[in-house]
């Protein structure tokens, strides 16, 4: 008799074991399933932050080029104008030489009508 005891005491750890095993197995599942969630969650989350962040990108991209455009336009315009301005004044030192060879003004307001021009460009 002394063998059966023992048998009945191995056999109800052993079944206590699986018992514990099972509930172990069930709790790792359900916190694998909460894990599986949850980075689904995290996923959703990073995506929109992405495309939140992807969006602000472009429209400051766009702003920086419509502002590039404008300043690069600007240049331009002011090199015309410069352009403009210097070619006024090389016909006005031309006008200046005409006046002189033809007596209306002297070489001395000559010079200093000249010098006033040739310092703007």
């Amino acid at each position: 008799m002394g063998t059966k005891k023992k048998i009945g005491h191995i056999e109800k750890f052993l079944k206590r074991a699986d018992k514990a095993i099972e509930e172990g197995i069930k709790k790792a599942d359900e916190i694998l399933d909460d894990a599986v969630e949850f980075g689904g969650l995290a996923t959703n989350q990073a995506k929109k932050a992405s495309k939140e962040l992807r969006q602000k990108a472009e429209a400051e991209g766009k702003s920086l080029k419509m502002k590039g455009i404008a300043k690069f336009n600007e240049g331009v315009s002011a090199a015309k104008k410069i352009t403009a301005n210097t070619e006024e004044d090389l016909r006005a030192l031309e006008k200046l030489a005409e006046l002189k060879k033809s007596g209306v003004i002297t070489d001395k307001e000559f010079k200093e009508k000249k010098k006033k021009i040739l310092d703007r460009i």
